[in-house]
């Protein structure tokens, strides 16, 4: 079977942005693929090095949610980044061969320049972290990586990094990752924003009772509906993007029909959304909380998938070294 490598920073808990958009395709995939999911513990340090002893804590709860999702430790490969030390030593042999230029025409390096203001990342493992990137990929021979179109520039630098090392080199032992476009709902912020734990706008796997209502009842709805009485516009509600995606075929039907007579208020509409989320969320949290609960579990299947990416990890750097000279 063909090799799919993909990861996740830990950041704790996970919402239904990550559902929709990574852990659902993730399940989906491992039933097709030999798939190697990973904890990017080293990648987070590139961000967030000041508060290093979250990380931990972090990887516990997120892998908490992968696991209750449905990713399978009997069909896939989960493992931590930083327990495989490959990825360190690969990282920096291909360092040595990536042009500078390359890392700083990085969109994802500028953006987030612009955009994180909260934090020193002025550093070295900032800029270089496509480098690292491209190891976690190209170290097992991963042959696709699952990625959405704003991702494809990014993977793209994988591609010229593995190329010009075969060049360099003149082999052709490294395959150029390609991408599995990922095709998923778009799962805004209870504010509109990007869902996102850093705007606090987000809903998570793990919310329910109290904290779920209080969310969802808080999405915003069509601005232009001031009143009750208001004839309203299903399209221009950022709750009708829940809708979509949790209700029924009927419910959609009578939302469209109601809504824009004022035939249903927006409370009412998101008093049915709630329901249905937490419907749909119930079975993924009793699963969350049996593995929340036994914490030597997670982390035994997490060391376990470790000890078999670090096999495979340790015989592509032999053979690097081999191609590169260093093996003496």
């Amino acid at each position: 079977m063909d090799r799919v490598l993909s990861g996740m920073r830990p950041t704790g808990k996970l919402h239904l942005g990550h559902l929709h958009g990574v852990l659902q395709n993730w399940k989906e995939l491992q039933d097709k693929y030999e798939c190697f999911y990973f904890v990017a513990d080293w990648h987070a340090l590139t961000t967030d090095y000041k508060i290093s002893h979250e990380i931990k804590n972090n990887t516990i709860e997120m892998v908490a949610d992968w696991l209750a999702v449905g990713l399978n430790p009997e069909k896939s490969t989960l493992f931590i980044q930083s327990k495989v030390k490959e990825h360190a030593e690969l990282h920096l042999l291909l360092s040595m061969i990536t042009p500078l230029g390359w890392l700083e025409r990085n969109p994802t390096y500028k953006e987030m320049k612009n955009e994180i203001k909260n934090k020193d990342i002025n550093n070295y493992g900032f800029l270089g972290y496509p480098v690292l990137q491209t190891a976690d990929i190209i170290i097992y021979h991963a042959k696709y990586v699952p990625v959405g179109m704003d991702q494809i520039p990014h993977l793209e630098l994988s591609r010229e990094i593995a190329r010009r090392f075969n060049f360099i080199y003149k082999t052709n032992f490294f395959i150029e990752p390609e991408p599995i476009l990922t095709d998923f709902a778009k799962i805004p912020g209870i504010d509109g924003r990007k869902m996102s734990k850093s705007y606090n706008n987000a809903i998570f796997i793990s919310d329910k009772g109290k904290d779920l209502e209080k969310k969802v009842l808080n999405l915003v709805t069509d601005t232009h509906r001031v009143r009750r009485t208001d004839p309203g516009d299903p399209e221009r509600c950022l709750a009708y993007n829940f809708h979509k995606i949790y209700c029924t075929e009927n419910e959609l039907e009578m939302i469209n029909k109601e809504c824009p007579k004022a035939g249903i208020g927006c409370f009412d509409c998101k008093k049915i959304l709630l329901k249905r989320i937490s419907e749909k969320l119930a079975p993924i949290q009793e699963k969350r909380e049996k593995y929340i609960s036994n914490k030597n579990l997670i982390l035994d299947i997490l060391e376990e998938g470790s000890n078999k990416a670090k096999k495979i990890a340790k015989e592509t750097v032999d053979k690097v070294n081999e191609i590169i000279g260093l093996k003496y």
